[in-house]
């Protein structure tokens, strides 16, 4: 039991906390038991969705594939920062739309940062500084930024995204064209944001980087059946395949190449209990919350009316309530008040709760691992420079996405 504790971290303490405190509320009538087996069916698919994937994910990640994507990026940019910034920001932003956003924080960060480390010469960033870590922090803020503004785009890069989707109706393919403008708008003011604070002439020590030697995996046949096995998911979710069904297949692939090549992969850590868990106890705690004290507010600020102002307003109190207590919830309490018609007021807000939670590291579980794998890895993170220049970004990005969404 003593082992057990020590090694459970921060964040696995958090999610056991919550779903504790929601089995107590569902316990003591305050979230009464209806209302509490609807949440539950209604989050299963997702569950299902969220836990495969990130087994897909961990597992294409072991094989080397993650690892090679990056060194080759850095070898094609030719010691181009220009190049090598439009390579990462490329790499993070398909990796959030097509796979999602939590696996773009717990998977793409350490090799964001190892690429820093790869960079023979001077990386991004106050290399007069700590060192590597500072080198590290433009190459990790792609990370973190993009997983959060370039998760709007597919249902499968955001679990916001898949009760949207399902609320309204929509396909993965109808959804894609319809907050295309908007994810558009978000990438282009992500971009120019992370150029001007991270990575132009004046905020690093050189003008170009020697390229890394190029990377074989360890076994090519691994990475080539973890390759393929995500591009029939991309495939699969797009021609419409049950979004659990997609990832579960592609992830028993997966394992059992890894079954048959390299058994020693396969380790009971691998299981994401962490996630599942800690979605299902935030569902339940924010349901009671907007019950009793959230609706009635959430209600107010959002109004009820559509249109522009509306959608301006869903917007806005999305991006408020995530940096406040995190993007889902703000989710859940935002949907509960704008009217089953509204369906521009429900992507506003979408956008809100999505491109918004870059301020508060606690804004979207995706910032919250982001920010202990930088830790894990030594790399420090400035809180003020990160809220200042998120505050931007919110402001920017969710501002002309939403404009876009309403335009198009």
């Amino acid at each position: 039991m003593e082992s057990l504790r020590r090694s459970l971290g921060a964040l696995d303490w958090v999610a056991l906390a919550l779903l504790a405190t929601g089995l107590v509320l569902v316990a003591t009538g305050l979230l009464p038991g209806p209302q509490a087996d609807a949440t539950i069916r209604r989050i299963l698919p997702l569950l299902l969705f969220l836990a495969t994937v990130l087994v897909l994910a961990e597992l294409t990640a072991t094989a080397g594939v993650f690892d090679v994507v990056a060194t080759r990026l850095a070898i094609a940019a030719r010691g181009s920062f220009a190049a090598l910034f439009a390579a990462c920001v490329a790499f993070a932003a398909l990796t959030t739309i097509c796979l999602n956003l939590d696996t773009t924080a717990v998977l793409l960060t350490p090799v964001m940062l190892a690429l820093a480390a790869t960079l023979r010469g001077p990386a991004p960033g106050d290399v007069t500084g700590p060192g590597a870590a500072a080198a590290a922090l433009p190459l990790a803020m792609c990370t973190v930024w993009l997983a959060n503004t370039a998760s709007l785009l597919l249902p499968v890069s955001n679990l916001t995204n898949l009760l949207a989707a399902d609320r309204i109706a929509l396909s993965p393919a109808a959804f894609a064209l319809r907050m295309a403008p908007a994810q558009a708008a978000s990438l282009l003011v992500t971009g120019s944001l992370l150029w001007l604070l991270y990575w132009r002439r004046g905020r690093r020590a050189a003008a170009r980087y020697e390229p890394p030697a190029p990377l074989r995996p360890a076994d090519p046949w691994l990475a080539r059946i973890a390759g393929l096995a995500c591009l029939f998911f991309i495939a699969a979710t797009l021609s419409g395949v049950v979004l659990g069904v997609a990832s579960a297949i592609a992830a028993c692939v997966v394992v059992v190449a890894f079954a048959v090549r390299q058994r020693s992969a396969l380790r009971w850590s691998l299981i994401p209990w962490r996630l599942p868990v800690l979605v299902t106890g935030l569902f339940l705690v924010v349901q009671t919350v907007s019950l009793h004290l959230l609706g009635p507010l959430v209600a107010t600020l959002v109004s009820p009316s559509g249109g522009v102002s509306g959608t301006f307003r869903a917007a806005t109190t999305g991006v408020v309530l995530a940096n406040l207590v995190n993007n889902l919830p703000a989710y859940v309490a935002g949907e509960a008040a704008i009217p089953a018609a509204n369906h521009a007021q429900l992507l506003g807000l979408l956008i809100g709760v999505n491109v918004g939670p870059v301020i508060t590291p606690w804004g979207s579980l995706a910032t919250m691992l982001w920010l202990e794998r930088c830790r894990a890895a030594g790399v420090r993170v400035p809180l003020r420079q990160l809220m200042a220049g998120g505050t931007g970004l919110a402001v920017a990005a969710t501002g002309l996405s939403v404009a876009a969404l309403l335009w198009a």
